[in-house]
């Protein structure tokens, strides 16, 4: 292997998105686009994110979707007065 070919230990392994609390109940699908980008997708909230790698890409959807689960729970209204 060339210094070219090397593979970054994130990608090398699994990532298993139950680690991460916010994607516990996700149906999460991972794939590499045409720009070599590692996107992660929650099939269930529709929220989806990317990264350098597929753990880069897993952790920032964790937090992209535990955004979405926190603003869906927000209420807005006159309760506040």
């Amino acid at each position: 292997m060339t210094d070219g070919d090397e593979v970054d230990a994130d990608d090398a392994e699994s990532v298993d998105p139950n680690e991460y609390d916010a994607l516990v109940d996700a149906d999460v699908t991972t794939w590499v686009d045409e720009n070599g980008l590692h996107i992660a997708e929650d099939e269930i909230t529709g929220v989806s994110s990317q990264g350098q790698s597929e753990r880069a890409a897993v952790a920032n959807l964790a937090e992209a979707v535990g955004s979405y689960r926190d603003a869906q729970e927000d209420t807005t209204g006159d309760n506040w007065l």
